[in-house]
């Protein structure tokens, strides 16, 4: 720590700190805008100038820009001095000159930073008298608005595409007070993490496309905190809402998980929850719709459950009450996963190797801090793409300790640092079975089949440790790059294994799993970090139940007669024909969602289910953090949780346990009760009766307008506001004004910082963990088991007449629920099967021809593209894309055509 004086007035700040940061976390005010905590400082904008002095008998004082400062033991300096103030009002008057001051038509207004500065400097009026500068704006693809007149020109958008998040098609362009931030030419911009330029501009430069359509100022959005359900990482956003529909989503920081940033299918894959195809009335197939009501469906549904035989099939993508009051309700024994086969012992190994190993699962922030990194069988930026962004940094790792801190160059220096290290990188090794975005930065990349990736890995394993067994029939060169990502592995102080269930390789797992073992034994500080499928499928494995294909035996055995099938379609989950005969055996299908899919078109009874933004629930993700998300506003009646229409259907029935619970906190408190691994939960979030000074959390900003008018055309009076009996927020603007515990701010917001920019007044520390600890509750834990898997798997023979066909991922397209948005849709490629160059030459077949092949019976004939890089003998079949089958992958397919079929050797990069 140092000892600082701020006009005259002594602190304790953290040394090594630029002046900016020290003064920003001891809550000064003072205006910046190229500094981002997250890409440090470039001293772009001169607008956070403050006086130093040299000492105590020092008057005159030298101007410093603060972010350019580094904090030293007995500083003196002031922000309220004279010179300093008129020197900032001067410089935003400059970055104004060319502005078009058109707040009242931005879509920034009410949330923009650089009116927000403006005020704080005093620049309150115009003295520019000329002509302004023009651009022609350009099309950057379905997530962003581009509007180059706005921009002051502070490098923001640039830093953060290109060298954080590593962004090749954005740029800046000519020089001086002329340049242009944007595409060479039109087009969509490329990067997954693009949507974060909406909140890194400091003005409205670059705004949200989406939100352009339904646009709404901030301070008229009802706001709760909540948490991604597109893929496992569990990042937390904040929802807004206006007229009963969603208008954008947010970054919510999380000083552990995502920080500032968020990937584009979590920004901008909510639109779903707008979809003309909501369920929004209950269903009962027997009876005219008209005629059907809430009580009616539960009661029918009620009488159904309790004459029949029924199981449970609970979701990944549903929370973790949902799935529980399902498993009360049909009872343990007659609870199945709504996964894939393959998903399902996937995931339980996952679990069971984050439960019983060595090494910890780390935190995205720990990610980033990672200095050697070995990435098994994931293609990261498509299944979980804030872990490639952390991967991105990590690599910078190695050269920071090594070149930047033997130069005495604060790390938050970014310019100098970067111009120092220039292209060094610290080691990454990637093993896949296709390239992926992240190989440009990788040391070694290695492309064969989940068995050759498998193998490499116990090789690694072995060379650590002697008691991970040998494998044998390595050829000298894999030999050689195994005893290469050893030593850097064992070089490393934070080594880190990635891998996951996507490529359904359980080898590859058992492989990563015995990598993180071997070097925890050799008393290295490794991290395993293993990705899954969808949001909760770590919480649905916690909770314990059946195979997927273990259900449909029991119908079509007799065992059961009718099934519950919650926020599930099963047609993404096996077979065309398997599903089918499943549903058409059942006497009584019914299904709780929230969208209509193939599987609610066979329902007999179907249940409106709430999505995220009008629910409240909680999801683990795949390193086993509980997070709450909040219901966002209020809906109609018709409309609710899964998890209470279980419980009324089980008060209905008289289910002993089910009728005890009087609301959201008795089930939490049963799960934490029953299911010890998840007694942690009842921590995740104050309970509903938690209030501060007696007053509840407000949804909305105190300048929330229109209250009367949205409901004008019911009633001209003001009706009371809806009361919600689940959590500590209210659906309206009053209530507890000061900051609310971490994981229920639903915005933020301070006096004179209504960006996002104010986040800074949450945090312990700018850029460090929220005040009172960031959301989320660690529910697992290694139990220092050092167990090595023998499970090495033979090489990889082809088949003749056959393809192994792997699991191919996308960003957009195969998470279902983002692909309902139409943004998201816009990006979605089409159908396809990707083939080896080779294969395809022997088979005498061109780019874009039909392929036919046949797995488990069900024919594809699907366009092919050829590829160098995937394995010979193997095809990659993209997952989850709209008119793509479901194939539990991999599998071997059988070509419907004479082949003669060639061994060829497989290729190491």
């Amino acid at each position: 720590m140092a000892t600082i004086y701020i006009d005259n007035t002594p602190y304790e700040v953290k040394a090594g700190k630029n002046l900016l940061e020290a003064c920003l976390t001891l809550g000064k005010d003072l205006p910046y805008f190229c500094w981002h905590p997250a890409m440090g400082s470039i001293g772009a904008c001169r607008q956070c100038a403050v006086k130093v002095y040299r000492d105590e008998n020092d008057t005159k004082g030298k101007l410093f820009m603060s972010c350019m400062e580094q904090v030293r033991e007995g500083m003196r300096i002031s922000i309220a001095d004279l010179e300093a103030k008129e020197f900032r009002a001067h410089v935003i008057g400059w970055l104004m000159t060319n502005h078009p001051h058109d707040c009242a038509v931005c879509d920034e207004g009410g949330a923009c930073h650089l009116q927000d500065m403006t005020v704080m400097t005093g620049h309150n009026y115009r003295e520019y008298r000329f002509d302004k500068r023009t651009y022609i704006n350009q099309y950057l693809g379905p997530f962003l608005n581009h509007e180059m007149n706005r921009c002051i020109q502070c490098y923001r958008c640039v830093r953060y595409y290109k060298d954080y998040a590593g962004g090749k098609d954005l740029d800046v362009f000519a020089a001086h007070n002329h340049l242009y931030f944007g595409r060479a030419e039109d087009g969509v911009l490329e990067s997954e993490f693009s949507g974060n330029l909406a909140e890194v501009c400091p003005t409205g430069v670059f705004t949200d496309k989406t939100l352009k359509q339904h646009y709404t100022r901030k301070w008229d959005l009802t706001m709760a905190p909540s948490v991604c359900h597109h893929c496992s990482l569990g990042c937390n956003t904040t929802a807004g809402e206006r007229y009963g529909t969603i208008r954008s989503i947010t970054n919510r920081y999380n000083g552990e998980v995502n920080g500032y940033f968020l990937c584009d299918r979590g920004r901008f894959g909510y639109e779903f929850l707008n979809s003309a195809g909501r369920v929004r009335k209950p269903l009962v197939r027997s009876q005219l719709p008209e005629a059907t009501d809430k009580y009616t469906a539960l009661k029918t549904a009620a009488s159904v459950i309790k004459v029949g035989r029924a199981i449970g099939i609970g979701s990944p993508r549903a929370s973790l009450e949902s799935n529980y009051v399902l498993k009360k309700l049909v009872g343990e024994d007659n609870f199945h996963h709504g996964v894939s086969d393959t998903d399902h012992i996937m995931v339980d190994m996952a679990l069971s190797i984050l439960r019983h190993g060595s090494a910890r699962t780390p935190s995205l922030r720990e990610v980033e801090k990672a200095d050697a990194v070995f990435i098994l069988g994931e293609d990261l930026t498509n299944t979980a793409p804030m872990l490639a962004l952390a991967v991105r940094q990590s690599v910078r790792q190695q050269p920071l300790l090594e070149q930047v801190s033997t130069a005495n160059i604060p790390v938050w220096q970014d310019a100098a640092v970067r111009e120092l290290v220039q292209t060094e990188k610290g080691p990454l090794y990637i093993a896949h079975y296709t390239p992926t975005k992240l190989d440009e930065l990788a040391t070694q990349t290695f492309l064969d089949t989940p068995e050759a990736i498998s193998r490499l890995g116990f090789a690694v394993a072995n060379l650590i440790h002697p008691e991970s067994p040998e494998v044998r029939g390595m050829t000298a060169e894999d030999l050689a790059l195994a005893q290469q990502i050893a030593d850097s592995l064992m070089a490393a102080n934070n080594p880190l294994i990635i891998s996951g269930a996507s490529s359904g390789s359980d080898r590859v797992l058992k492989a990563a799993a015995n990598i993180a073992n071997a070097l925890c034994a050799r008393e290295k500080a490794a991290g395993i970090s293993l990705v899954v499928p969808e949001c909760n499928s770590m919480g649905l494995a916690l909770l314990g139940g059946h195979k997927l294909e273990s259900a449909f035996e029991a119908v079509l055995n007799g065992y059961a007669d009718t099934v519950i099938i919650l926020e599930n379609d099963l047609y993404r989950l096996a077979g065309a024909g398997a599903v089918n005969q499943f549903l058409d055996s059942c006497k009584q299908v019914i299904v709780l969602d929230h969208l209509h899919n193939a599987t609610t078109e066979k329902a007999d009874i179907l249940f409106p289910a709430a999505p995220f933004s009008e629910a409240d629930g909680t999801l683990v993700n795949n390193e086993g953090r509980a997070q709450r998300f909040f219901q966002v506003h209020p809906t109609q009646e018709e409309i609710q949780e899964s998890w209470h229409w279980l419980a009324e259907l089980g008060t209905i029935m008289a289910e002993e346990q089910i009728s005890n619970w009087h609301g959201y906190d008795d089930i939490v408190k049963a799960i934490a009760k029953e299911t010890p691994e998840l007694k942690g939960i009842g921590k995740v979030a104050p309970s509903s009766e938690f209030r501060i000074t007696g007053q509840k959390i407000p949804r909305a900003p105190h300048r929330f307008s229109g209250r009367t008018a949205i409901v004008a055309n019911v009633h001209v009076s003001e009706p009371k506001p809806s009361e919600d009996p689940d959590s500590p927020l209210s659906y309206t603007m009053e209530g507890y004004r000061g900051q609310p515990p971490s994981a229920a701010i639903p915005f933020f917001w301070a006096p004179g910082w209504n960006s996002v920019q104010a986040t800074n007044k949450y945090q312990q520390e700018v850029g460090g963990h929220l005040k009172g600890g960031d959301p989320g509750v660690r529910l697992i834990a290694p139990d220092s088991t050092t167990h090595f898997s023998t499970a090495v798997p033979p090489k990889f023979v082809p088949l003749e007449g056959h393809l192994f066909m792997l699991p191919l991922h996308h960003t957009f397209g195969s998470e279902e629920l983002s692909s309902h948005s139409p943004s998201v849709r816009e990006r979605i490629p089409g159908p396809y099967v990707a083939v080896n160059a080779g294969d395809a030459l022997r088979m005498k077949l061109e780019e874009g021809q039909l392929l036919s092949f046949s797995i488990e019976g069900h024919v594809y004939q699907l366009p092919l593209t050829t590829s160098r890089s995937v394995p010979s003998g193997t095809a990659g079949l993209p997952l989850g894309l709209p008119g793509v089958q479901f194939a539990d992958l991999p599998a071997w397919a059988n070509l419907n055509r004479d082949i003669t079929w060639k061994k060829q050797p497989q290729t190491t990069f």
